[in-house]
Protein backbone atom coordinates (compact mmCIF):
# COMPACT_ATOMS: atom_id res chain seq x y z
CA UNK A 1 0.00 0.00 0.00
CA UNK A 2 2.83 2.43 0.63
CA UNK A 3 4.40 1.60 -2.63
CA UNK A 4 0.92 2.75 -4.17
CA UNK A 5 0.54 6.04 -2.21
CA UNK A 6 4.08 6.87 -3.22
CA UNK A 7 3.57 6.69 -6.60
CA UNK A 8 4.36 9.24 -9.03
CA UNK A 9 3.56 8.09 -12.45
CA UNK A 10 1.47 5.75 -13.84
CA UNK A 11 4.24 2.72 -14.28
CA UNK A 12 4.73 2.76 -10.77
CA UNK A 13 0.92 2.81 -9.94
CA UNK A 14 0.17 -0.11 -12.12
CA UNK A 15 3.45 -1.97 -10.35
CA UNK A 16 2.15 -0.84 -7.12
CA UNK A 17 -1.27 -2.55 -8.04
CA UNK A 18 0.28 -5.46 -9.47
CA UNK A 19 1.82 -6.07 -5.61
CA UNK A 20 -1.49 -5.09 -3.69
CA UNK A 21 -3.03 -8.30 -5.91
CA UNK A 22 -0.61 -11.18 -4.94
CA UNK A 23 2.24 -10.03 -7.59
CA UNK A 24 4.46 -12.73 -7.33
CA UNK A 25 3.89 -14.04 -4.28
CA UNK A 26 1.48 -16.17 -5.40
CA UNK A 27 3.68 -17.64 -8.02
CA UNK A 28 6.15 -18.53 -5.31
CA UNK A 29 4.11 -20.06 -2.71
CA UNK A 30 3.22 -22.57 -5.26
CA UNK A 31 7.08 -23.06 -5.72
CA UNK A 32 7.17 -23.20 -2.13
CA UNK A 33 4.54 -25.80 -1.41
CA UNK A 34 6.23 -27.99 -3.89
CA UNK A 35 9.57 -27.55 -1.63
CA UNK A 36 7.73 -28.02 1.75
CA UNK A 37 6.41 -31.54 0.48
CA UNK A 38 9.94 -32.28 -0.61
CA UNK A 39 11.05 -31.34 2.75
CA UNK A 40 8.63 -33.14 4.55
CA UNK A 41 9.63 -36.94 2.28
CA UNK A 42 13.43 -35.79 3.74
CA UNK A 43 12.41 -35.32 7.13
CA UNK A 44 10.80 -38.77 6.75
CA UNK A 45 13.31 -40.23 5.21
CA UNK A 46 15.03 -39.55 8.43
CA UNK A 47 12.41 -40.91 10.79
CA UNK A 48 13.26 -44.31 8.75
CA UNK A 49 16.85 -44.34 8.32
CA UNK A 50 17.55 -47.56 9.69
CA UNK A 51 15.41 -48.90 7.18
CA UNK A 52 17.77 -47.31 4.35
CA UNK A 53 14.33 -45.65 2.34
CA UNK A 54 14.30 -42.90 -0.01
CA UNK A 55 10.99 -41.36 -0.21
CA UNK A 56 12.03 -38.26 -1.98
CA UNK A 57 12.35 -38.44 -5.49
CA UNK A 58 15.61 -36.89 -6.27
CA UNK A 59 15.49 -36.17 -10.30
CA UNK A 60 11.91 -34.64 -9.58
CA UNK A 61 13.51 -32.74 -6.51
CA UNK A 62 15.96 -31.67 -8.95
CA UNK A 63 13.92 -30.29 -11.55
CA UNK A 64 11.73 -28.04 -8.63
CA UNK A 65 15.45 -26.83 -7.64
CA UNK A 66 15.81 -25.69 -11.37
CA UNK A 67 12.49 -24.41 -11.64
CA UNK A 68 12.72 -22.39 -8.43
CA UNK A 69 16.11 -21.22 -9.20
CA UNK A 70 14.78 -19.91 -12.73
CA UNK A 71 12.00 -18.24 -11.50
CA UNK A 72 13.78 -16.21 -8.46
CA UNK A 73 16.77 -15.16 -11.02
CA UNK A 74 13.94 -13.62 -13.47
CA UNK A 75 12.54 -11.77 -10.33
CA UNK A 76 16.31 -10.69 -9.23
CA UNK A 77 16.32 -9.25 -12.78
CA UNK A 78 13.24 -7.35 -12.88
CA UNK A 79 14.57 -5.49 -9.81
CA UNK A 80 16.68 -3.03 -11.52
CA UNK A 81 13.76 -2.29 -13.86
CA UNK A 82 11.99 -1.91 -10.60
CA UNK A 83 13.27 0.32 -8.82
CA UNK A 84 13.71 2.60 -12.14
CA UNK A 85 9.99 2.39 -11.85
CA UNK A 86 9.64 3.07 -8.58
CA UNK A 87 11.97 6.06 -8.20
CA UNK A 88 13.03 7.37 -11.44
CA UNK A 89 15.56 7.49 -13.68
CA UNK A 90 18.54 10.29 -13.41
CA UNK A 91 19.28 11.66 -16.94
CA UNK A 92 22.48 14.07 -16.31
CA UNK A 93 22.60 16.38 -18.86
CA UNK A 94 26.35 17.55 -19.81
CA UNK A 95 28.42 19.36 -22.20
CA UNK A 96 30.95 22.16 -22.78
CA UNK A 97 29.70 25.79 -21.92
CA UNK A 98 26.83 27.16 -25.05
CA UNK A 99 25.77 23.48 -26.11
CA UNK A 100 22.93 24.21 -25.60
CA UNK A 101 22.20 21.80 -22.49
CA UNK A 102 19.88 24.39 -20.96
CA UNK A 103 18.00 24.92 -24.56
CA UNK A 104 17.28 21.23 -24.21
CA UNK A 105 16.03 20.99 -20.93
CA UNK A 106 13.36 23.09 -21.92
CA UNK A 107 12.54 21.34 -25.17
CA UNK A 108 12.19 18.34 -23.23
CA UNK A 109 10.22 20.32 -20.86
CA UNK A 110 8.41 21.88 -23.82
CA UNK A 111 8.27 24.86 -21.18
CA UNK A 112 11.26 27.41 -20.69
CA UNK A 113 12.12 26.29 -17.10
CA UNK A 114 16.44 26.91 -17.57
CA UNK A 115 17.54 30.60 -18.73
CA UNK A 116 19.20 30.36 -21.60
CA UNK A 117 21.91 32.94 -22.55
CA UNK A 118 24.98 33.08 -25.16
CA UNK A 119 27.24 34.07 -22.66
CA UNK A 120 29.43 30.66 -21.58
CA UNK A 121 28.53 29.73 -18.20
CA UNK A 122 25.59 30.88 -17.21
CA UNK A 123 24.47 27.94 -15.67
CA UNK A 124 26.36 27.97 -12.40
CA UNK A 125 24.48 25.10 -10.51
CA UNK A 126 22.34 21.88 -11.46
CA UNK A 127 18.73 22.34 -11.93
CA UNK A 128 16.44 19.64 -11.68
CA UNK A 129 13.25 18.93 -13.38
CA UNK A 130 11.13 15.62 -14.21
CA UNK A 131 9.74 14.44 -17.01
CA UNK A 132 6.98 11.61 -17.74
CA UNK A 133 7.91 9.04 -20.60
CA UNK A 134 5.29 7.00 -21.59
CA UNK A 135 4.21 6.43 -17.74
CA UNK A 136 7.81 6.09 -16.50
CA UNK A 137 9.09 9.38 -14.36
CA UNK A 138 12.62 10.86 -15.50
CA UNK A 139 14.47 13.06 -13.22
CA UNK A 140 16.52 15.70 -15.62
CA UNK A 141 19.42 17.47 -14.46
CA UNK A 142 20.81 20.14 -16.86
CA UNK A 143 24.12 20.92 -15.06
CA UNK A 144 26.92 23.74 -15.18
CA UNK A 145 28.96 23.68 -18.99
CA UNK A 146 32.38 21.84 -18.55
CA UNK A 147 35.78 23.20 -19.51
CA UNK A 148 39.48 22.52 -18.99
CA UNK A 149 40.32 25.95 -18.02
CA UNK A 150 38.18 28.02 -15.88
CA UNK A 151 39.54 30.87 -13.47
CA UNK A 152 36.07 31.50 -12.23
CA UNK A 153 36.16 30.15 -8.55
CA UNK A 154 32.16 29.61 -8.48
CA UNK A 155 32.22 28.18 -12.22
CA UNK A 156 34.85 25.58 -11.36
CA UNK A 157 32.56 24.97 -8.39
CA UNK A 158 29.66 23.86 -10.75
CA UNK A 159 31.86 21.88 -12.91
CA UNK A 160 32.93 19.65 -10.56
CA UNK A 161 29.14 19.23 -9.11
CA UNK A 162 28.69 18.49 -12.51
CA UNK A 163 30.83 16.16 -12.88
CA UNK A 164 29.33 14.39 -9.56
CA UNK A 165 26.19 14.05 -10.98
CA UNK A 166 26.96 12.13 -14.10
CA UNK A 167 28.76 10.19 -12.36
CA UNK A 168 25.65 9.06 -9.95
CA UNK A 169 23.05 9.77 -12.97
CA UNK A 170 21.57 6.35 -14.23
CA UNK A 171 22.00 7.83 -17.85
CA UNK A 172 24.16 10.77 -19.28
CA UNK A 173 22.95 13.05 -22.28
CA UNK A 174 26.43 14.22 -23.35
CA UNK A 175 25.98 16.96 -25.74
CA UNK A 176 27.71 17.83 -28.59
CA UNK A 177 27.91 21.23 -31.02
CA UNK A 178 27.84 20.35 -34.05
CA UNK A 179 28.82 24.33 -35.43
CA UNK A 180 32.03 23.43 -32.92
CA UNK A 181 34.54 21.55 -34.71
CA UNK A 182 37.22 22.22 -31.58
CA UNK A 183 38.24 18.47 -30.45
CA UNK A 184 37.15 17.93 -26.75
CA UNK A 185 39.65 16.28 -24.63
CA UNK A 186 37.88 17.70 -20.71
CA UNK A 187 35.41 14.99 -21.27
CA UNK A 188 37.84 11.92 -21.48
CA UNK A 189 36.82 11.07 -17.76
CA UNK A 190 33.18 10.18 -19.63
CA UNK A 191 35.24 6.90 -21.02
CA UNK A 192 34.62 5.16 -17.58
CA UNK A 193 30.76 5.98 -18.08
CA UNK A 194 30.17 4.88 -21.69
CA UNK A 195 27.79 2.01 -20.99
CA UNK A 196 24.97 4.74 -19.75
CA UNK A 197 26.09 7.33 -21.83
CA UNK A 198 24.19 8.92 -25.05
CA UNK A 199 26.31 11.10 -27.54
CA UNK A 200 23.74 13.98 -28.60
CA UNK A 201 24.52 16.34 -31.29
CA UNK A 202 22.87 19.70 -31.16
CA UNK A 203 22.30 22.68 -33.61
CA UNK A 204 21.38 20.71 -36.42
CA UNK A 205 19.77 23.78 -38.37
CA UNK A 206 23.17 25.91 -38.73
CA UNK A 207 25.24 23.26 -39.02
CA UNK A 208 23.19 22.34 -42.24
CA UNK A 209 23.51 25.71 -43.79
CA UNK A 210 26.54 26.11 -43.80
CA UNK A 211 27.09 22.67 -45.21
CA UNK A 212 24.43 23.28 -47.57
CA UNK A 213 26.34 26.91 -48.06
CA UNK A 214 29.84 24.73 -48.78
CA UNK A 215 27.61 22.30 -51.20
CA UNK A 216 28.22 19.65 -48.79
CA UNK A 217 25.60 17.02 -48.38
CA UNK A 218 26.60 15.29 -45.61
CA UNK A 219 24.09 12.74 -43.19
CA UNK A 220 24.41 13.67 -39.12
CA UNK A 221 25.27 11.47 -36.79
CA UNK A 222 22.22 9.82 -35.15
CA UNK A 223 20.71 11.35 -32.55
CA UNK A 224 21.09 14.90 -33.98
CA UNK A 225 18.56 17.87 -32.85
CA UNK A 226 18.44 21.24 -32.79
CA UNK A 227 16.69 21.65 -29.20
CA UNK A 228 16.11 25.45 -30.24
CA UNK A 229 13.17 24.65 -32.74
CA UNK A 230 12.40 21.15 -31.48
CA UNK A 231 14.25 18.88 -34.17
CA UNK A 232 14.81 15.32 -33.19
CA UNK A 233 13.29 15.98 -29.71
CA UNK A 234 10.61 13.20 -29.61
CA UNK A 235 12.70 10.95 -30.96
CA UNK A 236 15.67 11.45 -28.53
CA UNK A 237 12.64 11.01 -25.53
CA UNK A 238 12.31 7.48 -27.19
CA UNK A 239 15.96 6.94 -27.46
CA UNK A 240 16.35 7.86 -23.38
CA UNK A 241 13.24 5.65 -22.79
CA UNK A 242 14.89 2.51 -24.62
CA UNK A 243 18.44 3.17 -23.21
CA UNK A 244 16.67 2.87 -19.79
CA UNK A 245 13.89 0.63 -19.97
CA UNK A 246 14.87 -1.63 -22.69
CA UNK A 247 11.20 -2.13 -24.11
CA UNK A 248 7.85 -1.52 -23.36
CA UNK A 249 6.99 -2.30 -19.52
CA UNK A 250 4.31 -4.54 -19.15
CA UNK A 251 3.13 -4.05 -15.60
CA UNK A 252 1.12 -7.05 -15.64
CA UNK A 253 4.01 -9.24 -15.31
CA UNK A 254 5.92 -9.19 -12.07
CA UNK A 255 8.30 -6.54 -11.64
CA UNK A 256 10.11 -6.57 -8.30
CA UNK A 257 10.86 -2.93 -6.56
CA UNK A 258 10.34 -3.85 -2.77
CA UNK A 259 14.34 -4.07 -1.74
CA UNK A 260 13.71 -6.09 1.14
CA UNK A 261 12.13 -8.64 -1.05
CA UNK A 262 15.71 -8.20 -3.42
CA UNK A 263 17.49 -9.15 -0.25
CA UNK A 264 15.44 -12.38 0.38
CA UNK A 265 15.27 -13.48 -3.23
CA UNK A 266 19.78 -13.63 -3.03
CA UNK A 267 19.39 -15.21 0.07
CA UNK A 268 16.80 -17.83 -2.04
CA UNK A 269 19.45 -17.91 -4.82
CA UNK A 270 22.51 -18.88 -2.35
CA UNK A 271 20.29 -21.17 -0.07
CA UNK A 272 19.60 -23.33 -3.85
CA UNK A 273 23.16 -22.96 -5.14
CA UNK A 274 23.96 -24.45 -1.66
CA UNK A 275 20.88 -27.48 -2.17
CA UNK A 276 22.49 -27.72 -5.45
CA UNK A 277 26.21 -28.16 -4.32
CA UNK A 278 25.16 -30.81 -1.45
CA UNK A 279 22.82 -32.94 -3.60
CA UNK A 280 26.08 -33.16 -6.17
CA UNK A 281 28.24 -34.34 -3.24
CA UNK A 282 25.52 -36.64 -2.28
CA UNK A 283 24.73 -34.94 1.22
CA UNK A 284 22.77 -36.81 3.29
CA UNK A 285 19.01 -35.65 3.78
CA UNK A 286 20.01 -34.41 7.65
CA UNK A 287 22.63 -32.05 6.39
CA UNK A 288 20.31 -31.00 2.96
CA UNK A 289 17.26 -30.13 5.50
CA UNK A 290 19.54 -27.16 6.51
CA UNK A 291 19.89 -25.21 3.56
CA UNK A 292 16.54 -26.31 2.61
CA UNK A 293 15.09 -24.74 5.38
CA UNK A 294 16.62 -21.62 4.74
CA UNK A 295 15.31 -21.53 1.45
CA UNK A 296 11.44 -21.89 3.16
CA UNK A 297 12.76 -19.24 5.48
CA UNK A 298 13.17 -16.34 2.76
CA UNK A 299 10.48 -17.79 0.99
CA UNK A 300 8.11 -17.15 3.44
CA UNK A 301 9.47 -14.07 3.84
CA UNK A 302 7.98 -12.71 0.76
CA UNK A 303 4.81 -14.62 0.98
CA UNK A 304 4.24 -14.45 4.10
CA UNK A 305 4.20 -17.95 4.86
CA UNK A 306 6.70 -18.04 7.84
CA UNK A 307 6.28 -21.28 9.67
CA UNK A 308 8.27 -23.87 8.05
CA UNK A 309 8.53 -26.40 11.03
CA UNK A 310 4.56 -25.85 11.39
CA UNK A 311 3.98 -25.89 7.98
CA UNK A 312 6.10 -29.67 7.26
CA UNK A 313 4.73 -31.11 10.27
CA UNK A 314 1.52 -30.75 8.84
CA UNK A 315 2.71 -31.68 6.08
CA UNK A 316 3.88 -35.14 7.06
CA UNK A 317 0.88 -35.79 9.25
CA UNK A 318 -1.65 -34.57 6.81
CA UNK A 319 -0.79 -36.29 3.94
CA UNK A 320 1.43 -39.17 4.87
CA UNK A 321 -1.19 -40.78 7.84
CA UNK A 322 1.80 -40.48 10.17
CA UNK A 323 0.94 -40.79 13.80
CA UNK A 324 -2.83 -41.31 12.73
Amino acid sequence: MADLIAANSKAAQQTALNQLRGGFSSDLKILRDELINFAALIELELDFSDEDVEFADREKFRTLIHNLKSRVTHLLDSFKLGNAIKNGISVAIIGKPNAGKSTLLNALLNEERAIVSDIAGTTRDTIEETLNIQGVLFRLIDTAGIREHSTDHIENLGIERSKQNAQKADIILHLLDLTDPAEEHSFDWLQAFESKTIKVYNKFRPWYAAMEAQGLLVDPVFPTIDAKDGFGIDALKKLVYEKAIGEEINTESTIVTNARHHEALQKIIESIDAIEAGMQNNLSGDLLTIDIRRALHYLGEITGQVEVDRDILGTIFGKFCIGK
